[in-house]
Formats: structure tokens, sequence, C-alpha cells
């Protein structure tokens, strides 16, 4: 699938789903009603819905620690991931997973990670199991530019090759791994080059266009259910936001920021396809956004209300539970 079968206008409003939920749980944060930290995907939503929203329920996502937009495009449930968010019983973890543990097998959501480099490895076993069952089932591994120098990514990428596993490595290289520009940080010129050391298809594509996102990802995919093996995509793309709640930003210009947000955005780049192509007006796409923030604001609201997990839900599902 790609988006040329997709419906553009559907694509938009998930993209706003996922920006307005960010900005939903970052003023609850500054409200003092969301503990710990978070990681906002805030300009990065077409690598989200241009990757796991065009695959089959049945394919498998692995997230990071910067989900939140990975876990909306597969279809995760908003209110749930509110709940989680708040530490209610109705969260996607029952309220002990958090921001960076958002996890829904029921739509092939196999969880995010908060270790630089852990889902690598964990999706080429997902893919394995795939490939040992005789599924047709495809991982899509999402990470961060600043993952690809961890030693997981070159032992999973090799394995990946050489059992020809059907995973795809989703890079999403927004230009910083925490502070580190990610120029200064490797010798290469794209991230992407790294596949011809594991005899494997590499390439870098424009993370903020959803059209080329949706493509590239669905060839891959169509690759790997036919047995073709991994792809490595390196998606540019640029976060708006400081790498978490403590960042003050102090390691890139306003000018370079503002650059990116008012000539590269995402959603900016889609609205204008659809006034350019399919005769959309302002006022009907700012009529779009109200609804979904309408809506996106009351799931907030209603989910503050949840109850919150007792004492004894802590010695729920730490081990597995002996079949009778």
């Amino acid at each position: 699938m790609s988006l040329s079968t997709l419906d553009n206008l559907s694509a938009l409003k998930k993209m706003w789903e996922i920006r307005i939920f960010e900005e939903t749980i970052q003023g609850l944060f500054e409200a003092g009603e969301l503990y710990g930290t978070m990681h906002l995907c805030i300009g990065q939503e077409a690598t989200a819905v241009g990757g796991a929203g065009i695959l089959k329920k049945s394919d498998w996502i692995v997230s990071t620690h910067r989900n939140h937009g990975h876990c909306i495009a597969k279809g995760t449930d908003i209110r749930r991931m509110f709940a989680e968010m708040l530490g209610k019983k109705t969260g996607t973890n029952e309220g002990k997973g958090g921001s960076m543990h958002i996890a829904d097998l029921d739509v092939g959501n196999l969880g995010s990670n908060g270790i630089v480099g852990a889902g690598f490895p964990i999706a080429a076993g997902a893919a394995l199991t795939a490939q040992m069952q005789g599924t047709d089932q495809v991982v899509l591994c999402y990470a961060g530019d600043g993952a690809t120098n961890e030693g997981s990514f070159h032992e999973a990428l090799n394995l990946a090759s050489i059992w020809q596993l059907p995973v795809i490595y989703f890079i999403e290289n927004n230009q910083y791994g925490m502070s580190s520009a990610i120029d200064q940080m490797v010798n290469v010129e794209k991230l992407s080059d790294r596949a011809v050391s594991y005899g494997i298809e590499g390439i870098t594509i424009d993370g903020n266009d959803l059209q080329v996102v949706a493509d590239t990802v669905a060839k891959a995919a169509e690759k790997a259910r036919s047995g073709g093996g991994p792809t490595l995509i390196e998606a540019l793309t640029y976060r708006h936001m400081g790498h978490s709640k403590s960042d003050q930003l102090l390691y890139r210009s306003e000018a370079e920021c503002q650059q990116w947000q008012e000539t590269n955005d995402p959603i900016a780049r889609l609205e204008k396809k659809l006034v350019q192509e399919e005769g959309m007006t302002e006022t009907e796409l700012r009529q779009i956004e109200a609804e979904i923030r309408e809506r996106l604001t009351a799931l907030a609201q209603s989910a503050k209300q949840d109850k919150e997990p007792t004492i004894e839900d802590l010695r729920t599902h730490v081990y597995a539970e002996e079949e009778k």
C-alpha cells in the first residue's frame, strides 16, 4: 500500500491527531498533572503516518522513546494513551509504563523502549518469528539517528541480512541525538550508506514528504513479504521541540528551528497539497484542526477521572502466570 491508495485527508487528520495529542500532554505536564518526562515528535508526523500508518494491522512495529506518533499511526487508542500518560488503570499498560513504554499487541504495536538502540534486536527477533511461522508479517523498527552508533544496530542488521528477515529498519534522522548534531557523530554522508556493509538495500528519503515516506515503506514491505529481506531507510526530518522536557535547546539556533518549521513542516506541506490539488480551503482545514483539538481535549479530560492502579496491581505483570 502507498499513499496513492490512501486518502490524503484521512492522512492529514491522523497527523493532526498526533500533533494535538502531543501539544495536549505538553500542557498537562506544564500544569503539573503529568509526571516523569516525555519525548515529543512534533515535526515528525509524516514518518509515523507514512510508515506505521500504511502497514497491515497484523504487521508489527517496534518503537522508541519518541513513540507517540508511531503508536497513534498504528492504531493504538488515543484515550488509552492519555490514561497511560496520566498513570491510570485504563491505560495501555494499566498506568505502569508511562510515555516511553506504550504497547498495544491488538494492533501490532510491540511496544516502545527507553533504551537507545534496544529495538533493533527485538525487531529482528519478531521478524524471525514471522519467518519461522510462515506468516506474511513485516516488522517496522523505528530508531533515531543516534541509535545507529550503538552496537545493537550493527549486530541486528548483520543477523537480519544473513537470515533475510522481513524487517524494515527505519531511521528518523531528526538531525540531533540529544544535543549532538549527527554530522559531528558520524563520518558518512548518509546513514543509509551503512547498509552496504551488510549487503542490504539502503535509501535516504525526505522524511517530511508523506507521499515519499509511504511509497518507500510500501515498497520495502512488499519486498520483505516476498522473501527479499531487510531494508534500511533513513528519513530526513526535524523535531520542533527539545530532546525531552528538560532540554533548553541551547545547541541549535533559533534561525535553524524557524527555517525548518516555516519551510518544511510535514503538516503544512500536506495541507498545501490538499489546497492546490484537491481544492480544499483554509477555512475547511482550520475547521478540521479545531474539531480534532476539541475531541482530544475531551478525551484527556475524561481520562483524568479514571482510577489509578492499586498497590496490589504492582505485583501483576511481573512474572508469567502459570497456566492452569
